[in-house]
């Protein structure tokens, strides 16, 4: 490989079904960019992150997955503001030797949620955010910079966290935003979905799932059947690449 040639890669594991590869590298190609290249770097370990930067040192910028997000903070240099609220970085930007980490899911999520939802927001809209992950931490910073109240469910109950047990009619009475975090749904899983009483959702609730493949979760057929609007994750997909090319170039 020439020393001219400017590299980016993603790094996680495992990461055969990655979305990223295949983007950047139609992107190059559409821009005509021939010295660009954007590569899968399955790491068994973060500890292997250290030996790829040396092997690769014409290495611009890399995109980070599960199960590094997190774990992978405390290797960097530098950290952005919502990168650290979120406890979670998926964007790494490679300048002199120095690694600055950054979120570029909060950016993508919030655009596409704002795409989604009615302009002007509904007056009194409250979110129901299903999973407690990873994820759901970058779900949690937008609907908080958003001033949109939300209340978090999971498969056990702690706290202020409530479980999917007690997701009824009155619940969804009063939440008519639903966002699953979770990977319920997900290829090839593609007949589970977050157990809420999907016959208590109306016209006036909005769906969005993470989840972009498939372009329809049994989440997001239960939610239209009973006249909810949906959204995936794809456009979010999109949102947080560009944005990620957007910090490797600035």
């Amino acid at each position: 490989m020439s020393a001219e040639m400017k590299r980016f890669g993603i790094i996680g594991y495992p990461l055969s079904h990655s979305f990223s590869p295949g983007y950047f590298t139609q992107k190059f190609k559409a821009a005509g960019l021939a010295n660009y290249r954007y590569d899968a770097f399955p790491l068994s370990s973060i500890d292997d992150l250290k030996p790829l930067l040396l092997a690769y040192p014409n290495l611009l910028g890399l995109n980070v997955t599960i199960p590094y997000k997190s774990v992978v903070i405390p290797l960097l240099d530098e950290i952005s503001d919502a990168a650290k609220a979120i406890g979670a970085v998926n964007v790494i930007k490679i300048e002199e030797g120095r690694l600055i980490g950054h979120n570029s899911d909060v950016y993508g999520f919030e655009v596409s949620l704002r795409n989604f939802l009615p302009s002007p927001i509904p007056v009194g809209l409250s979110a129901l955010v299903l999973g407690t992950g990873g994820a759901a931490k970058a779900v949690q910073y937008v609907l908080k910079k958003m001033a949109i109240p939300y209340k978090m469910v999971s498969r056990t109950k702690k706290g202020e966290v409530i479980d999917y047990q007690a997701v009824n009619e009155a619940i969804l009475a009063k939440h008519h935003l639903i966002v699953n975090t979770t990977p319920l749904g997900m290829s090839p899983m593609l007949e589970t979905f977050p157990p809420i009483p999907y016959e208590h959702l109306t016209t006036s609730h909005y769906l969005y799932d993470l989840v972009y493949n498939p372009e329809k979760t049994k989440f997001l057929e239960l939610g239209e059947a009973n006249g909810s609007e949906i959204q995936n994750g794809l456009s979010m997909l999109y949102l947080q690449a560009e944005k990620a090319w957007e910090i490797w170039n600035t």
